[in-house]
């Protein structure tokens, strides 16, 4: 029974680590990113990455790219019009104006998570690089919810 005693003395650490709030501020320089989350999705499959950038600053930044180490590869993107139908399309960077709030949600600019190395599970979380213009590089944490989300759930304490 001794020999037990430290596995279970571990466990409860090991919980509150699996279930620990996801992150809902980062900062880089003048920028501040917050709620940053995604959808579950299967291995292989393309997911989304949304979140708000707010410039506290008095000078205008620009996401410039996004990476992780969970997806072959990361696209900016937004949602455009063609007629009756709405297209996603890549963009180059995503203007943040100074002294405003930008934000990145389903069916507007977005980002792309392409190529899931592994499934995205709700629960979890996604390591991200985001990649400014002026602030330089921040990580943050996107928090996986439901399949169908519109919005990420709300934080309790």
């Amino acid at each position: 029974m001794l020999r037990r005693r430290p596995l279970l003395a571990l466990l409860p650490a090991t919980l509150a680590a699996s279930a620990a709030p996801a992150q809902q501020e980062a900062r880089a320089g003048d920028l501040a990113v917050q709620q940053p989350w995604t959808r579950a999705a299967g291995q292989g499959a393309t997911g989304g990455g949304f979140l708000s950038i707010s410039n506290r600053g008095a000078a205008a930044d620009r996401l410039l790219s996004a990476s992780s180490p969970a997806a072959r590869a990361m696209e900016l993107h937004t949602m455009v019009r063609d007629g009756d139908v709405m297209r996603m399309r890549p963009v180059e960077a995503i203007e943040v104006p100074a002294g405003q709030t930008v934000t990145l949600r389903p069916g507007g600019l977005h980002m792309m998570l392409i190529g899931l190395s592994q499934p995205l599970r709700v629960g979890e979380t996604v390591p991200v690089t985001l990649r400014f213009e002026r602030a330089g590089e921040v990580r943050v944490d996107l928090s996986v919810q439901a399949a169908g989300a519109r919005e990420p759930a709300p934080h309790r304490h």
